[in-house]
């Protein structure tokens, strides 16, 4: 990657947006930022970045909106999702709207951008010998159906056969992404 590569941090966090700025402004990049959806929509009618960091958990809109409206505005960009709490339903919707790579906080500078260099797979990598638990699983189909429902609580609970309330106590216990 470049120094005058123009990176978009999409971050409703501002700690964490400005210290991810100041940190790739002192490598010579060229970085500005946003905190919403909306605030890309308006953004990207006068510019147009090359590279973007997109937290998945915006107050709002998902970063999954932003993946795509940003892979829609330019399919060659190269995009990394950050995320606090990954699971593989959200990897696989990042990547299949656009996302070149997608990372667990707290990653670090290095990694953010050895993301953005990374195009190939890495076919020596090998499969996790821990299985997976069923708590795992549960968490794996909630959301899964949460991302097909488009985050509505009332029909992802009607799909998967459980009480409104019930699903509601489970999301609270742990944050969707």
């Amino acid at each position: 990657m470049t120094p005058d590569a123009r990176i978009l941090i999409v971050e409703d966090d501002d700690d964490l947006a400005l210290t991810l700025q100041r940190s790739l402004g002192r490598r010579g990049f060229t970085v500005d930022r946003v905190a919403s959806a909306d605030a890309l929509r308006d953004y990207l009618t006068a510019d147009s970045p090359s590279h973007a960091v997109v937290d998945l958990k915006l107050s709002g809109e998902s970063g999954l909106v932003c993946v795509d409206v940003l892979h829609n505005h330019a399919p060659d960009m190269r995009i990394v999702v950050l995320t606090g709490f990954a699971s593989i339903a959200t990897a696989v919707e990042a990547i299949k709207l656009g996302a070149c790579n997608y990372l667990t906080k707290p990653s670090n500078t290095d990694d953010i951008l050895a993301a953005f260099d990374r195009v190939a797979g890495d076919a020596e990598v090998q499969p996790s010998h821990r299985p997976t638990t069923i708590k795992t699983l549960e968490w794996e189909t909630i959301h899964q159906t949460l991302v097909d429902t488009d985050f509505n609580i009332s029909e992802t609970a009607r799909r998967l056969g459980m009480h409104r309330r019930t699903l509601a106590r489970k999301l609270e216990k742990r944050q969707v992404q």
